[in-house]
């Protein structure tokens, strides 16, 4: 998310103070910037230190403006079908059985409308060309049967995320940029309905006694709704959209999110059984990464994926989902990610997926990918490679097992052979930032080393972080695992 959340990116966020013998300003214009290595001769000598200055005030003026720009309210042709389907609306319900409605298919539904439409549009003297027309038959039948203003965002291939924050205001991230979406919401009651409509499909519900709901759409899309008190806007849903067509570790080199020989060391790592932790921010694509990883698992071993909401996609024929139930009204019949991974141990698995762990059912992982169960995978949100093997030992120490510090460690560093760092930098693009073994303990300390990193080098003209993927040149610690698959060659020299 540009400008986001935790803190500032840990690269690529200031360019180095200059000093008076190479010329130029300490925050020098992007069109001036010299490229990296160029002599600093080449660089003019008179520039003055007010240039860069003036660009960062500049930017700084453009920012507010943008902030303004982001407030206003959308207008145009969708806002004006908009208003003429709340007029629409009220008469069309006085003539339609809402429970035959429901019976019929959207195009059905629109057949039998037409003509009532029509009638309700001459009753309140409105003209409307064919264009305006089918636009507000679509309106109306995603209102009855759909999620309302929402279908179209959903239609809408090129957006990720969807924020709604109350009635008045919804966000979309379109290509790693967010941006004010043409969609209004009726009123509060509304969009309430329209999040119970959702949750409600998969067996949730979401209301002031349990405010607070996760779900999930019938393409696997992810949801999470919260309503008031706790949102002091409004109604307020956030929706991850997944892409229909499944992403693969190759893609991921084309796009520029990892370079070759990463991906080579992937494959053989999904191939290999290595235990695998993703590690990453909100939206920095952990979900993506262990779908197009799990395309290298044999398709004669049998998985299953442990999740909150189901969202997993997974690439591989022998594929068994579960997911966890929230207590009822009386508080009773819960079923957590603890109570499935226990259970799974029991359902003859050869791999355990976590979808994220976040809590006392990493200890159950552990002890997972540590009793034959090699090729178990999970995601967690942290920073770093490094934090994110602090994060499982906070995560055990946190539950009500009593173990010593040391011993948590030791059983981290035994389990987990490799952890995959993902990031979404400031310029909306999704990297692969580290691919980082864990090769064990020295005294209390869990040891890694890093096989390849993500290098900053530049920003261009259009915002585009530039960078290089390097290896290390190391050679892996896992290797012996890969020569139990025969991919030893292969891993060692993609590593160097």
């Amino acid at each position: 998310m540009t400008g986001g959340g935790g803190g500032r990116p840990s690269f690529g966020v200031a360019r180095p103070m200059q000093g008076e013998g190479q010329g130029g300003a300490q925050f020098p214009p992007i069109e001036s910037a010299p490229l990296p290595g160029a002599a600093a001769a080449s660089a003019p000598t008179s520039t003055p230190p007010a240039d860069g200055q003036s660009d960062a005030m500049a930017r700084l003026a453009s920012r507010e403006a943008q902030v303004a720009e982001a407030s206003a309210k959308p207008e145009g042709f969708e806002a004006s079908v908009h208003r003429i389907k709340e007029q629409v609306l009220p008469r069309l319900l006085e003539r339609v059985d809402p429970e035959a409605a429901a019976t019929l298919s959207k195009d059905e539904l629109a057949e039998e409308f037409r003509p009532i439409i029509g009638e309700v549009l001459a009753e309140l003297k409105i003209n409307l060309n064919r264009r305006e027309q089918f636009a507000l038959e679509k309106v109306l039948v995603d209102e009855l049967l759909g999620l309302g203003p929402l279908e179209e965002l959903l239609s809408d291939p090129d957006i990720n995320d969807i924020m709604v924050n109350g009635p008045d205001q919804t966000f979309v991230e379109r290509k790693g940029k967010l941006e004010i979406a043409p969609i209004q919401f009726r009123d509060e009651e509304h969009l309430f309905q329209i999040a119970q409509r959702i949750v409600n499909k998969v067996g949730r519900r979401v209301d002031q006694t349990t405010p607070l709901a996760d779900a999930r759409l019938q393409d696997g899309s992810r949801v999470n709704v919260i309503v008031p008190p706790l949102s002091l806007k409004g109604t307020a849903i956030s929706i991850r959209k997944f892409s229909a067509k499944p992403i693969t570790l190759d893609m991921y080199v084309g796009f520029g999110s990892m370079s070759p020989k990463m991906a080579t060391a992937l494959k053989i790592a999904g191939a290999s059984r290595f235990n695998i932790v993703i590690s990453g921010g909100t939206g920095s694509g952990k979900t993506t990464m262990l779908n197009a990883l799990s395309k290298m698992i044999d398709p004669g071993e049998r998985v299953l994926t442990i999740e909150d909401a189901a969202e997993l996609r997974l690439q591989q024929p022998h594929w068994l989902p579960l997911e966890t139930r929230p207590p009822n009204l009386e508080g009773q019949g819960e079923v957590s990610i603890r109570d499935l991974v226990k259970n799974a141990l029991r359902m003859r698995p050869d791999r355990i997926i976590l979808g994220e762990i976040r809590g006392a059912e990493c200890f159950d992982m552990l002890a997972a990918m540590n009793t034959g169960h090699d090729g178990s995978m999970c995601t967690l949100h942290s920073n770093s490679p490094r934090e994110a093997l602090a994060r499982m030992e906070n995560m055990v120490m946190m539950s009500d097992i009593k173990v010593p510090k040391e011993a948590i460690s030791r059983q981290i560093a035994d389990s987990v052979d490799m952890i995959i760092q993902v990031k979404r930098l400031r310029d909306g693009s999704r990297r692969v930032t580290n691919i980082t073994e864990v090769v064990g303990m020295e005294g209390p300390v869990i040891v890694t080393q890093e096989l390849f990193k993500f290098e900053y080098l530049d920003e261009g003209h259009d915002g585009r972080i530039a960078g290089e993927y390097r290896s290390m040149g190391l050679r892996p610690y896992t290797l012996e695992k890969a020569r139990q698959f025969g991919f030893d060659q292969a891993y060692l020299e993609a590593c160097l």
